[in-house]
């Protein structure tokens, strides 16, 4: 004899997942050209949705949230190329101006 229960109380344990986040994961498949299978392992996040995310990013429907906290591996690679040129241009311009500054101090007019 087979005896089957029912269970009344079952709960699902869900994520609450934000939207930076996921325009974070939709990022990554669109501009990375990630594969959705790996990052659905490496995330934890279902297959189904992050093809949802990214079928409503390309259909224009994606919110606009003007303040990405978010930035992708090559993203970050290109913003730290931009800040240690600008360092490095930075000191250059400071060295020369205390040499300036040393000139100017031992010849007054």
């Amino acid at each position: 004899m087979i005896e089957i229960t029912i269970l009344k109380d079952v709960y699902r344990m869900t994520k609450k997942i934000t939207q930076e986040y996921r325009d974070y994961v939709v990022k990554l498949v669109v501009e990375e050209n990630r594969k959705v299978t790996e990052l659905s392992y490496e995330l934890g996040l279902g297959e189904s949705s992050i093809h949802r995310w990214v079928k409503k990013y390309r259909d224009g429907k994606k919110q606009e949230n003007g303040d990405v906290k978010y930035i992708t591996p090559s993203e970050l690679k290109k913003l730290e190329a931009t800040y240690e040129k600008k360092l490095r241009d930075l000191e250059e311009e400071n060295a020369i101006l205390k040499k300036a500054m040393h000139i100017f101090a031992k010849n007054p007019q």
